[in-house]
């Protein structure tokens, strides 16, 4: 059966009246049911607050399967494009559709490299911040700035200067997170190392000082590297909606991106690492761990334990078992004697032995693991959400690409159901 002969009939109960819908099927996952027509049809809007039941686009970009804990990019596992690539490869991949080989990636890698310097205005465009600003809020402004600099790579339907963009904003995230935490610490900004790679380099832009001579370790570009691949892209969340919603309006890029910067900042959305620390400071020490595992479990006490389970997955994330892996390595590069840290790994080894959170399935999810790392690095918690976006803007760039790209693009325009006040006479102010 044709995707066109496929339908489902909506039957109105009262009036006998029936419509039926399209059925659109896509290459793996869910079938949807196409409602487009609905309002024509039956005058009838649906009604779905936050949209969980509500396809918003099409996308051949990411594939998740909540309930088999599966995360594909483009068709790739996630597992494997950590294992086998490195995060400018995973890039090319989500921007073009496929893998490069060994000259695209030369190119890409050369043009993302060369675009890593931002505008020598942009350091006065920092100074206007309070010092005590937080990264966020300055990665806000100096991300939606860019487009006051860049004003030839503005044009979205010019396909040149689209992909231009895409490169800048890859390119120039690291650096100006980078700028955001040098800020925020005193100390002074630290140009690009065009002879590293791009994780190696941000490590550099970050911890190094004029006065002393830095050497990036190999160990900790890798596990930055790999954290800035599991946080590239996860489908249709928040930010990626809100950047897909403000590029509707054919706003310019650096503005669409920018919008999805603020909306990562949300607690509940980009701030979930930095929860787990706050929570391993509720804890306090190890004797307490069974206390509040006690209290996980009361639905009645609101305690909660940060970074275990999932919204999305109902079985197991499988990025937490990649990361998992170069927390362990992190952790034994540093030696660090860290008792949060410790207190985090007992954390989750009496919790994975718990028969209560093994039979639930709430098993470490990737911000338990990322937030152990960068804690480890010495990235302080204010700048979690930063380095998400740092990653999450390669999948924000491919999903407004592929959006702006789609011949039948409309801007967005969800419905509402009113549920306010009907039309009322005015009365005059001396009179109420």
């Amino acid at each position: 059966m044709s995707e066109q002969e496929k339908t489902f009939t909506l039957t109105n109960d009262q009036t006998g009246e029936s419509c039926k819908l399209a059925v659109r099927d896509g290459t793996v996952g869910p079938s949807v049911i196409d409602i487009r027509n609905l309002y024509a049809e039956t005058g009838h809007f649906t009604f779905d607050p936050s949209f969980t039941a509500t396809g918003s686009c099409k996308s051949r970009i990411t594939y998740i399967d909540g309930d088999e804990g599966i995360l594909m990019h483009r068709g790739y596992m996630i597992e494997e494009l950590v294992d086998k690539s490195n995060f400018l490869e995973v890039s090319y991949l989500l921007l073009y559709g496929n893998l490069p080989d060994k000259k695209q990636y030369d190119e890409f890698n050369h043009n993302i490299t060369y675009h890593t310097m931002v505008h020598e205005q942009v350091h006065h465009f920092f100074r206007g911040f309070r010092r005590d600003a937080h990264p966020m809020a300055i990665m806000c402004g100096a991300v939606g700035g860019l487009s006051a600099f860049y004003h030839d790579s503005l044009d979205i339907w010019d396909e040149k200067q689209r992909e231009i963009s895409a490169h800048r904003l890859i390119a120039k995230m690291g650096t100006l997170a980078a700028m955001a935490y040098k800020y925020a610490v005193g100390q002074p900004f630290v140009y690009p190392d065009n002879s590293l790679d791009y994780a190696s380099n941000f490590l550099k832009m970050c911890f190094s000082v004029p006065a002393e001579k830095y050497e990036v370790n190999p160990v900790l570009a890798r596990a930055m590297d790999k954290i800035f691949i599991l946080h590239m892209d996860h489908e249709q969340n928040a930010s990626t909606s809100t950047v897909r919603l403000a590029g509707s309006s054919q706003a310019n890029p650096f503005a669409c991106i920018a919008s999805g910067i603020a909306c990562l900042w949300g607690p509940s959305h980009g701030g979930a690492n930095q929860a787990v620390l706050e929570m391993l400071d509720e804890i306090g020490s190890k004797d307490r761990i069974p206390e509040f595992l006690e209290r996980a479990k009361d639905k009645d006490d609101p305690f909660r334990l940060m970074g275990f389970g999932h919204r999305v997955y109902k079985n197991f994330d499988p990025r937490a078992n990649v990361l998992k892996k170069y927390a362990d390595e992190v952790l034994d590069e540093l030696g660090i004697n860290d008792p949060q840290l410790e207190l985090a790994m007992e954390l989750e080894r009496i919790a994975l032995e718990d028969e209560y959170f093994i039979e639930r399935k709430l098993f470490p999810n990737v911000d338990f693991y990322s937030g152990i790392i960068l804690k480890a690095m010495g990235f302080p918690v204010s700048m979690f959400t930063v380095l998400f976006a740092l990653a999450r803007t390669v999948g924000w760039v491919s999903q407004w690409k592929e959006m702006i790209e789609e011949p039948s693009l409309r801007i967005g325009r969800p419905r509402q159901l009113y549920v306010g006040s009907a039309q009322r006479d005015y009365v005059p102010m001396n009179k109420r």
